[in-house]
Order: C-alpha cells, then sequence, then structure tokens
C-alpha cells in the first residue's frame, strides 16, 4: 500500500540511500532549510516543504548528467520506495521546467516557491566562496542582490525562478534574507 506522506526520518533515509555527491547532498540540505524558513513565513507545514526541498534533485547521482531524467527519474524512486504525494512530485516536476526534455511546468505557489528556493542557493554559495573567509556570517542581502543581477555570476543559476518568488506576493529582498539566514542555521554542516 502506497504511503501519501512522510516523515523526517524517512526522507534522511532516502536522501542517505540514493544522494553521495557532496555538494549535491549540501545543495539539497540548502534547499531544505531554505524551504522550511519560507513555510514558517507562508504558514505551511515545515516538514513537508522541507522534505520537498531535501528531495528535489534525488536523482541527480543516478541521472549522470542525462537531465531529459531529471525530475522524473526522483519521482519513480519515491513510488517505487512506497510513496505517492502528488504535491510533492509535481513540484519536484516542475523545478525541471525548461529543462531538455521536460514537459513539466510551475504553475502553483509551491512550484514557484521550490524552484525559486533550489535556485538561489547557488547565488549565495558562489558569492561566500568568494569571500576571504569563505563564511555566509556577514553577508549583506545588497551584496547577494549585487551578484544576482550579474548575468556572468554563478551563470547556471536560473535567475527567472529566483525573481518568480514574486509571483507569490514575498519580494526579492525579503527572500534573500530569509535564504542567508535559513543557510546560516546550517554553516558548520555545510562548510560556510
Amino acid at each position: 500500500m502506497l504511503k501519501h506522506t512522510m516523515g523526517e526520518s524517512e526522507a534522511k533515509a532516502l536522501f542517505d540511500k540514493y544522494l553521495h555527491t557532496e555538494y549535491l547532498r549540501r545543495h539539497s540540505r540548502e534547499s531544505e532549510v531554505i524551504m522550511r524558513r519560507l513555510a514558517r513565513y507562508f504558514g505551511a507545514d515545515e516538514t513537508f516543504w522541507g522534505i520537498a526541498g531535501l528531495l528535489h534533485d534525488l536523482d541527480m547521482d543516478l541521472i549522470q548528467g542525462d537531465y531529459s531524467r531529471h525530475g522524473i527519474t526522483t519521482v519513480q524512486i519515491l513510488k517505487d520506495e512506497g510513496y505517492d504525494i502528488p504535491e510533492i512530485f509535481d513540484a519536484i516536476l516542475a523545478h525541471t521546467e525548461g529543462l531538455e526534455g521536460s514537459m513539466a511546468a510551475r504553475t502553483k505557489d509551491f512550484h514557484y516557491i521550490l524552484a525559486a528556493a533550489e535556485n538561489i542557493t547557488g547565488i549565495i554559495t558562489a558569492y561566500v566562496i568568494l569571500k576571504p573567509d569563505k563564511k555566509i556570517a556577514g553577508t549583506k542581502v545588497s551584496s547577494i542582490n549585487k551578484k544576482f543581477k550579474d548575468r556572468s555570476f554563478a551563470a547556471s543559476v536560473n535567475r527567472e525562478f529566483i525573481n518568480d518568488i514574486e509571483k507569490v506576493g514575498l519580494e526579492k529582498a525579503k527572500f534573500f534574507e530569509m535564504a542567508i539566514g535559513a543557510m546560516s542555521e546550517i554553516a558548520d554542516e555545510i562548510g560556510m
């Protein structure tokens, strides 16, 4: 029988089972804590949103760069593991919008939020790596905003997805502040 919910320990076990590349694990944890922070802001279920952030790239080690399989493979893994959680499945698929072979599109607030959350990690991480101390402490919203506007900086980050956070009624500066704050909470774990 398929399970329609997932607990934190179950999500962590799947994360440990399928995702082994260190930078992907850090990115997924960063996405998780940002999603939890956003859930608090929007009055949503922190665990549910956090799980979506943690597992959104669960297939990355398996697909080995074949982005036409990204998202679809994660949903299949979760189904094979006995889960049927359509809202998370849809958001995971929607965050692949625009990738080769993806038929998914972001159509709901949850989709826009997950896509923005997982993309902002790239800008923040790239910025912190360039700081002399390589620490997230002291990172300012204005600095992230400046780097965000420079399309040559962290060029692979989907800025459209980040801009679209405003479609759910959250100003970009506030979003940047929340993302920096969330990532700061796990700074030691993610090496920042």
